[in-house]
């Protein structure tokens, strides 16, 4: 049932796609210039490279250590892009161009105005396939070194290319990419702005550059959460500081894997997460490492914005936050079907979480929420195809 909603979703999405198309009186590629300035939290070098600024960047303490300290530093981070290659990769997230049959954009799946998600239990792609996963948030993918839930991309600019090419996301082939990014006016000269040391600046190796400097320029630092940590003692109302310290605990023990201040260990966790009704069980990071414990393994996600991009677990088996929490304390492997053997990783245990204790943790995760830094959502994009 919760397949068809979705189904019925994106065609209703495809429908009002093509209908603003159609009515839109914007056709020409003419009037796209790159932005030469870094985005917020971006201090521009010398040498036109865009370095991310924060005050995680005041501490040495390792990310890890103990229970999750507040004033830790965040692990290494991806920038040094130009404020043209950030531009450029703005305006080839949000155009349908880089789509098979250019009717869906990489914001249809990682959509801003759901934590970059798409609020879909399990993503719809370009040929109407429905994906076994859901859409994971993009918010401080510059942080992360493994990518995608089966940690099978190292880099985001293989995370990049992975869905261009994929039949169940974008559906599109190398030779089609580079066929429809010619035909649009404007496209060889923005990547010729963005890449001018470039003796052909408009190639497959440059689209992925430029997705990968739009993508780690989403920085969101700035939550309740962080002003608390940064010293500000009333940034956190009285149920959220109660719940943090619930996730800090001994019982509860979710810093440990959700480790502040990213809120992920980037490790991959078997937790026993039950499937929709009807599906197997998915092997995740077994496939990924040809590693027979990690069978039904997967990324622990990061729980930034985390309020935002509901359904949760990597098939979005859980509607709400407050049911995923609760998936935690009714005991170890309580979901594994019988006769499944599953590796369960050490940390999922039986805490015995109040229905109170429960509830403050949700508002704790309130607290993670942080939209301040938004990039700037193009009104029109290069090809002519509104997203």
């Amino acid at each position: 049932m919760m397949a068809g909603a979705n189904r019925a979703n994106a065609l209703r999405t495809r429908f009002l796609f093509w209908l603003v198309l159609l009515l839109s009186p914007y056709s020409s590629a003419s009037g796209f210039d790159l932005n030469d300035q870094c985005p917020p939290s971006f201090a521009l070098s010398s040498d036109n490279q865009c370095q991310l600024r924060n005050l995680y960047q005041l501490y040495d303490s390792l990310q890890g250590q103990g229970l999750g300290g507040l004033k830790t530093a965040l692990p290494h981070h991806r920038d040094g892009f130009s404020p043209q290659q950030i531009d450029l990769g703005r305006l080839l997230f949000f155009d349908p161009v880089l789509s098979g049959n250019k009717d869906l954009s990489c914001a249809n799946c990682h959509n801003p105005a759901k934590g970059f998600s798409d609020g879909m239990a399990r993503s719809v792609g370009a040929s109407g396939q429905l994906h076994p996963r859901s859409a994971p948030t993009l918010w401080n993918s510059a942080f992360l070194k493994s990518l995608l839930w089966d940690a099978r991309a190292d880099s985001l600019e293989q995370q990049a290319l992975g869905p261009l090419f994929s039949e169940l996301e974008m559906a599109n082939t190398p030779e089609q990419l580079m066929a429809n990014l010619n035909q649009v006016d404007a496209y060889p000269e923005l990547f010729t702005q963005a890449f001018p040391n470039s003796e052909d600046a408009m190639v497959i190796a440059n689209i992925t550059t430029a997705l990968t400097a739009f993508q780690s320029s989403l920085i969101s630092l700035n939550s309740p959460y962080d002003r608390y940590a940064h010293g500000d003692s009333k940034a956190l109302n009285p149920e959220q500081l109660e719940g943090l310290n619930v996730f800090r605990s001994f019982v509860a023990r979710c810093s440990q894997c959700h480790t502040p201040p990213l809120f992920t260990n980037q490790q991959v966790a078997v937790i026993g997460t039950p499937e929709p009704e009807g599906m197997p069980r998915d092997i995740g990071a077994q496939a990924t490492f040809g590693a027979e414990r990690l069978r039904g393994g997967f990324k622990v996600p990061t729980l930034r914005n985390i309020a935002l991009t509901a359904p949760y677990m990597h098939s979005g088996r859980f509607a709400t936050l407050r049911e995923a929490t609760e998936f935690y304390t009714k005991g170890r492997g309580h979901a594994v079907p019988e006769g499944e053997e599953l590796l369960l990783h050490w940390h999922i245990s039986e805490p015995n979480l109040t229905p109170s204790e429960l509830d403050r943790l949700v508002d704790f995760m309130g607290a993670l929420s942080d939209e301040s830094f938004m990039p700037e959502i193009p009104q029109q994009v290069p090809s002519g195809l509104l997203h």
